[in-house]
């Protein structure tokens, strides 16, 4: 791959996906505008004079569209997540600020604009090699999801139109080194005891490495079949909920769950109780169970990435016990 010292932008380019896209990017040759909310160091990637950092918030759309003047690719990793919260709020960040970005690009010509999305716009139910002929719903359980869905629905508008080359990569949980929030969470709770499993624990956890979903990005950059579509991207292997938890709980040395199991039937119409009631308090946490949280412990979330494997030539590269064993080493020597 030759790159001619072409320029891509790189929103969220301090989180855990973002800054992976940087280094990724800098192998190959690319300069890169590494768009952070703060100027302040020092930044996760690794020290390369090829990255220039631009401030930018997903909320301040002069800054998102100066950003994006001059790029000849985008990775549009940014957005504000989280499973609680007023809905509007998720919607400036995660659909306004995907707004800035794309109007400011139509046009103009463009390698790729690669759009981050989640593979939790489907619907909230069991999964079963779920792929991308089945259309997400309109109306979702949290604000982050139904944002994600209509900016992800926006994206492909623009590349329907033919205004921008839009591709959308929709990841499961990613895990994996620089990872400072959904992580450390899970391991707080296994050392508080605070997390049991909903339902069998066998199902399936729609898990991604970060290094394999980078790698899945960067062909998407590359494959013009890949415009105008969206692709489903985890790490490939059937993992159930039990073996990732427990093999994080090993890992950093915290007890496992214990035996005791919530059964769904119970844990569905608890979570929309604890949450009616928090949100008739005006509560700015959430309660300990919530619907997305249901959603994450106890669904079977397995989907196909057949589309990704046959389009995009995507191989994951990192099994499951290399990449959660690198994972639990970054976390010990970042310390």
């Amino acid at each position: 791959m030759t790159t001619d010292g072409k320029l891509a932008l790189v929103t969220g380019a301090t989180g855990c996906v973002g800054s992976h896209v940087v280094d990724a990017l800098c192998q190959l040759g690319w300069q890169v505008r590494a768009m952070a909310r703060s100027m302040a160091g020092p930044y996760p990637w690794n020290p390369n004079p090829r990255v220039e950092v631009m401030l930018g918030d997903l909320t301040n759309g002069p800054q998102l569209r100066e950003a994006a003047q001059g790029v000849q690719a985008v990775f549009h990793c940014a957005a504000k997540v989280g499973d609680w919260g007023d809905v509007e709020e998720y919607r400036l960040a995660n659909v306004g600020g995907t707004r800035h970005l794309l109007e400011s690009l139509a046009g103009k010509t463009l390698q790729r604009f690669i759009h981050f999305s989640s593979l939790g716009i489907y619907e909230a139910r069991d999964h079963y090699q779920t792929d991308e002929s089945i259309s997400p719903p309109e109306k979702h359980i949290d604000g982050y999801t139904q944002s994600k869905v209509e900016s992800e629905k926006l994206a492909l508008s623009f590349a329907k139109d033919g205004k921008v080359p839009v591709t959308v990569v929709r990841p499961g949980f990613i895990y994996g080194p620089r990872d400072r929030t959904v992580l450390p969470k899970l391991v707080d709770n296994l050392k508080a005891r605070r997390l049991k499993y909903l339902g069998s624990s066998r199902q399936a956890m729609n898990c991604v490495f970060v290094r394999n979903l980078v790698d899945a990005s960067l062909l998407a950059l590359e494959n013009p079949s890949a415009v105008g579509e969206a692709f489903n991207i985890t790490d490939g292997e059937s993992i159930s909920k039990k073996r990732f938890i427990e093999a994080v709980a090993d890992g950093f040395g915290v007890p496992r769950p214990g035996w005791i199991k919530v059964p769904l039937w119970l844990a569905k119409p608890l979570a929309a109780w604890m949450e009616s009631g928090a949100r008739a308090r005006g509560a700015k946490e959430p309660p300990l169970l919530t619907q997305a949280r249901v959603k994450f412990l106890g669904l079977n979330l397995d989907f196909s990435i057949a589309k990704a494997r046959r389009i995009l030539g995507y191989s994951p590269k990192y099994p499951f016990n290399d990449a959660i064993r690198e994972t639990v080493a970054w976390y010990h020597s970042s310390k």
